[in-house]
């Protein structure tokens, strides 16, 4: 077994960790399911497997990480996660950070991976410890605890070049055309549509074809600048609208560095989308019963999403992994128990994910 003197089989543990974590499904509901089936398996049970299992796992999950940040590119975003305070009833907002490695978007070979991050708050000291040893193009929202990472003063190993997101900028407008209809809202979500349109064009073609299909936009951008230079001088400075403005102008460079490096993207829909996964989960299990349950999260979600970024079944994934750890799978070969090396050798692929 894969625990010492656990009953759990590796089958077991699989389904329990892809039915929380995949399928969103809390462990008092998994409980209940048990209890149908003729299993008296508590929910305190659950949990210390779920413990158990994530510690086994953490080498594959560091593993991810490191890989990750080797990147000359990623996507970052983070997203709210409900925490139970001990001796309180009540909740605290803990973060969930996710940051993407997806390669294939410019026809990269390394493998797509997503490592997840819990942290108690949203302290810029998070993820400029998670970033530490990274040094690339970092693509995400305007979160002023990234601002530091974009320091040109910043230390060895180097700065972290800013890529911001159209789609957050559209989001804004659409935002303010939403509460006021207002025909400069409307214009600024068209304007970024033709971004998106030429964009289309982009989606993985060859290496040597996006820049060619950006210049189309090149033109577009530069007129939309100007256009919301002139625009916001006529705009209250209170209004949303005006802040939508502000947001965007200020982002410029960050704005415009896609049109010039095809490895980069239009927005940070690849992070936003890393996320739908734990938004359906916090609907259903509600929140986190502690800290330690928020790094397990945390670790679950960076190999659940990364064998699905590679087309493996989760559940056999963890399955065939756990059984070789149980086995003696040597630490020095961890390499070989990663999730895109099961989609390589053709191993769990399938395409439900």
């Amino acid at each position: 077994m894969p625990t010492p003197r656990g009953r759990a089989t590796p089958a077991t543990l699989a389904h329990l960790l892809v039915s929380k974590y995949c399928d969103h499904l809390p462990l008092y509901r998994q409980s209940e399911i048990y209890a149908r089936e003729g299993m008296d398996l508590d929910r305190s049970t659950l949990c210390d497997w779920v413990g158990q299992a994530v510690w086994l796992l953490q080498p594959v999950v560091e593993a991810i990480r490191r890989h990750v940040f080797a990147a000359e590119k990623i996507h970052g975003d983070d997203t709210t996660v409900p925490v139970l305070s001990p001796g309180l009833g009540r909740t605290k907002t803990g973060r969930l950070w996710v940051y993407v490695r997806d390669d294939r978007l410019f026809c990269g070979t390394a493998p797509a991976a997503a490592a997840y991050f819990y942290s108690p708050d949203r302290s810029g000291k998070h993820p400029a410890d998670h970033l530490a040893s990274f040094t690339g193009f970092l693509q995400a929202d305007g979160y002023a605890g990234f601002e530091a990472l974009y320091d040109a003063a910043r230390s060895d190993p180097g700065s972290t070049t800013e890529v911001a997101s159209w789609a957050h900028c559209r989001r804004k407008f659409f935002e303010a055309w939403d509460s006021t209809k207002s025909p400069i809202s409307k214009e600024a979500i068209d304007r970024i549509a033709a971004f998106y349109a030429i964009e289309a064009k982009v989606q993985f073609a060859p290496p040597a074809e996006p820049l060619a299909h950006r210049a189309e936009t090149v033109p577009l951008l530069a007129g939309f600048f100007e256009w919301a230079e002139k625009t916001i001088a006529r705009l209250s400075a209170k209004s949303e609208l005006a802040e939508a403005f502000r947001y965007t102008l200020k982002r410029r460079d960050a704005l415009s560095r896609f049109l010039t490096d095809a490895r980069l993207e239009i927005d940070n829909n690849v992070a936003e989308n890393a996320m739908r996964g734990i938004a359906l989960g916090r609907k259903n299990y509600l929140f986190a019963g502690s800290d330690t349950g928020g790094d397990r999260a945390a670790a679950m979600y960076t190999i659940v999403q990364t064998a699905k970024l590679n087309g493996v079944n989760p559940e056999a994934y963890l399955n065939d992994t756990l059984a070789k750890i149980a086995e003696g799978h040597p630490i020095s070969r961890i390499n070989e128990l990663m999730p895109w090396t099961s989609s390589a050798n053709g191993v769990f692929c399938h395409n439900a994910c």
